[in-house]
């Protein structure tokens, strides 16, 4: 069985995010979308809010896992057997950054690095910008779903309250 990790924060899972999943479903026998636990880094949602809306929004297709990690992704790659790590490159800045993390994880364990091209569609889009127009009640409804665009207004109007 070929499986794959798309690591991520998801802290919202953007349109983006579902577009490279999606793609590399259609490659490989098994996707393991796993959710960064990041101690030092707060997050808009927690870990538990973004494997929910993970979940939701790749329930449509039947080989995707929905998982959560912390620590080194190798480490959660080699307990996992999983032997690749899909990441999306955006631009030119995002292959200088992801190709020192892809050569570290091949060196600590083996593991390779597919780069996935994003759909020109999604070039520009990031969760922090999503998060930072919907905490100003901009219109996010073209780079999310719309299950995370209401659980981003949920999150920001109880933050109001």
């Amino acid at each position: 069985m070929r499986r794959v990790v798309c690591p991520g924060s998801f802290d919202p899972v953007t349109n983006g995010h579902i577009d490279i999943i999606g793609r590399a479903a259609r490659q490989y026998d098994e996707v393991v979308a796993a959710v960064l636990t990041n101690v030092n880094k707060r997050g808009l949602f927690s870990v538990e809010e973004k494997v929910d809306m993970l979940r939701e929004c790749t329930a449509d297709v039947g080989n995707i896992t929905i998982s959560q990690f912390s620590g080194l992704l190798v480490d959660f790659c080699r307990e996992n057997d999983i032997g690749a790590i899909i990441r999306s490159l955006r631009s030119v800045s995002d292959f200088d950054y992801e190709l020192q993390i892809a050569q570290m994880n091949y060196r600590l364990a083996g593991v390779e690095t597919l780069f996935m091209t994003a759909n020109p569609q999604y070039s520009f889009l990031s969760s922090s910008l999503v998060r930072e127009i919907a905490q100003y009640g901009g219109d996010v409804s073209s780079l999310v779903t719309p299950y995370v665009e209401q659980r981003l207004r949920d999150k920001y109007e109880s933050r109001e309250s």
